[in-house]
């Protein structure tokens, strides 16, 4: 498959964050979000055997491991490597766009799915596979990256509309303008964390792979 990087570093995002973990950037994806902080993975990298991602993974000596892009589930060979790290008993998170099926995924308690719904302000908000919301379950997570109101009004409604029975996380374009998030999700009552992308606060805007 064809991969753009593998490094080490700190889950910035969501429920495992603030812990090593050992990136797998997959290359292409099918989306051109207009907020992309990776766009440099859209049609770079290398194509790489199963074989040789799981030797790069192993020589990091982390337990978890991230699953990102691009879109993995944009190539064939994406379960394949799900299930290997499985197998091999690495807790994964698999990041995906929101657009992208989920049918073919395992369901075990050692992988998190963490899909995003994109919003308005994305300008892909029409590619959006609701029907996959019903599949996550409680280790999973369902992310929102708001850009404006009018994205929050539209995670809002989802919520609402769909009652995920996963983690629901919150987070700004840009990841470190948290307050006026926090203070809109607290007068609304809205079940969902307001979080920050920690690599951003650590590293700023550096190309983190």
């Amino acid at each position: 498959m064809k991969v753009y990087s593998i490094f080490r570093s700190i889950q910035g995002e969501g429920i495992t964050m603030g812990a090593p973990t050992t990136f797998i950037r997959t290359s292409g994806c099918p989306l051109r979000c207009t907020y992309c902080d990776t766009p440099q993975a859209f049609d770079k990298g290398e194509e790489m055997t199963i074989e040789s991602i799981l030797d790069n993974v192993e020589k990091s000596r982390t337990s978890h491991v991230c699953l990102t892009g691009g879109e993995p589930l944009a190539q064939n060979e994406s379960i394949r490597l799900v299930e290997a790290l499985l197998d091999r008993g690495y807790h994964l998170v698999l990041e995906t766009n929101g657009a992208m099926p989920l049918d073919d995924l395992p369901c075990v308690e050692n992988l998190t799915i963490s899909m995003d719904i994109k919003g308005p302000s994305s300008g892909e908000s029409d590619k959006m596979l609701f029907s996959n919301i019903e599949m996550l379950g409680p280790s999973d997570q369902l992310k929102f990256i708001i850009s404006d109101e009018a994205d929050y009004a539209y995670a809002k409604d989802i919520i609402r509309k769909y009652s995920p029975m996963c983690e629901i996380i919150i987070t700004p374009v840009g990841g470190t303008d948290l307050k006026w998030l926090a203070e809109i999700v607290l007068k609304d009552r809205l079940d969902a964390r307001v979080m920050p992308q920690l690599h951003k606060i650590i590293w700023g805007d550096e190309d983190n792979k």
